[in-house]
């Protein structure tokens, strides 16, 4: 295969946008100094806003700090949309997104893309599928031609199936038959949940895999790849009026798909603790704790988000002065807590030294635990709680890239992108007295599931 030329401009380019998705470039409204001037630059983004005839929806926000752009593409599909016997395929054909349709032809879209500075990827989570290209400012047509391409006449060519299923298995082996994180949060979530579709992997099950077949990867892309199942948004440096004018070329004619039935199941309470063990080859033993949570529709996320940094982040958090610094029991600990369609968990990863006891290491969790529930926590763990989460939300809008992951982000999840400006707000609102309620609330023993990791030589 030959290699294009890639010319003096182009690296120029190149470097630019690497450069600027670390954010070096940043737009100087975003990093102001206080709190009142950071709520006022989100409160100064303007999206234009569109819906096409086909019912693809079109977020357009210029920004001429650098002479690029991030044009991004969120479909409203995810692993929670798939069924037992084609588990995967949501990311399986993220993959094949990238192989070929009508114009352009298997491998050429990043082929195309990189000849011209460009870059590409994308990412498939529970909730949705998001691919995203950076690139110099002239090439917006060509972005928009290639990714219109692949929205309405997708080849899934038989030859790319195998092969790229290959890769996918390949990655599944990687992430998680051979690595004792990956099967411990596997795990987690399969006994976790009984009913509700996040109890089997994005990944997939290997048994799944081996069986898709490319039917049922042309059914899939027929329901959840047309264009009024998707938000397109593109942040950077254009003019409005342009970039429409070019959406409306290549994509009016890209027809309507058949609406679908969302997802019905509602996972059951859970009425007791649930607990697993895996062996594994490891030198040290681990713990995963995951306690059911709310989803994006409770107000309850924001609590559990503060919860979650006074416990874990950092070194001076309770649970790594207590875990790790003063009894010297683990190496590392974490959580995590991540905003869904659906109800999800808050998950503690506790990684312990060896020959340490993961029951000495659970009781030591669950009474710090208490502890919150029982008096709460400090002015001063909130008030750093707080800085950190609205610090981590305005350095995320930084950079176009930033800003149009963010936008799309919100769009799928509360159905409207304008909640990321409540997002300050919602943080200053949570108290002590918030913070004690959703812990005795959701982290509770009838509401917990702990996979520990026994360690074989």
């Amino acid at each position: 295969m030959s290699i294009p030329a890639i010319s003096l401009r182009n690296i120029f380019y190149f470097s630019l946008l690497l450069v600027f998705s670390l954010g070096m470039f940043a737009s100087p409204t975003l990093i102001a100094a206080d709190k009142g001037a950071r709520a006022e630059s989100v409160m100064t983004l303007k999206p234009y806003v569109e819906v096409l005839d086909n019912g693809l929806k079109v977020i357009l926000l210029e920004d001429h700090s650098a002479p690029v752009i991030s044009y991004q593409t969120f479909f409203r599909v995810g692993s929670r949309n798939e069924r037992p016997g084609i588990t995967g395929i949501s990311h399986f054909m993220e993959h094949m997104m990238f192989n070929g349709a009508k114009k352009y032809g298997p491998k050429e879209f990043d082929h195309v893309l990189e000849s011209h500075g460009g870059y590409s990827n994308a990412f498939t989570s529970k909730d949705m599928t998001s691919y995203y290209e950076n690139f110099a400012s002239d090439a917006l047509e060509l972005v928009i031609d290639l990714d219109s391409d692949r929205m309405s006449s997708l080849a899934l060519d038989p030859r790319y199936l195998v092969s790229e299923m290959s890769v996918v298995k390949e990655e599944r082996r990687l992430r998680t038959d051979n690595s004792t994180e990956g099967q411990m949060y596997e795990d987690l979530y399969a006994l976790a949940f009984k009913a509700h579709p996040y109890q089997w992997p994005v990944l997939g099950w290997m048994s799944d895999l081996n069986k898709i077949n490319r039917n049922d990867c042309v059914n899939y892309y027929r329901t959840y790849y047309a264009p009024n199942n998707a938000v397109l948004i593109a942040v950077g440096d254009f003019k409005t009026s342009n970039a429409m004018a070019l959406i409306h070329r290549y994509y009016d004619d890209i027809p309507r798909g058949e609406t679908y039935e969302d997802v019905r199941t509602v996972e059951p309470k859970q009425l007791g603790e649930r607990r697993g063990v895996v062996h594994m080859p490891a030198e040290m033993p681990a713990l995963t704790i995951g306690y059911h949570g709310p989803s994006v529709a409770s107000t309850d996320i924001y609590a559990l988000d503060v919860l979650q940094q006074i416990l874990t982040e950092g070194k001076s958090s309770r649970l790594y002065r207590l875990l790790v610094r003063n009894v010297d029991i683990a190496v590392s600990v974490s959580s995590s807590f991540t905003w869904r369609l659906d109800p999800d968990l808050f998950i503690f990863e506790i990684k312990l030294k060896e020959g340490a006891s993961t029951a000495e290491a659970e009781r030591l969790l669950y009474a710090a635990i208490d502890s919150v529930a029982h008096y709460g926590v400090t002015e001063d763990e909130l008030t750093k709680a707080k800085n950190n989460l609205v610090a981590g939300f305005y350095r995320s809008l930084q950079t176009v890239g930033g800003k149009a992951r963010k936008i799309g982000t919100y769009e799928i999840l509360f159905g409207d992108y304008r909640k990321m400006f409540d997002v300050q707000k919602k943080y200053s609102e949570v108290t002590s007295d918030d913070v004690k309620q959703v812990v005795s609330k959701y982290l509770k023993p009838m509401n917990r599931t702990v996979i520990t990791l026994v360690p074989e030589k």
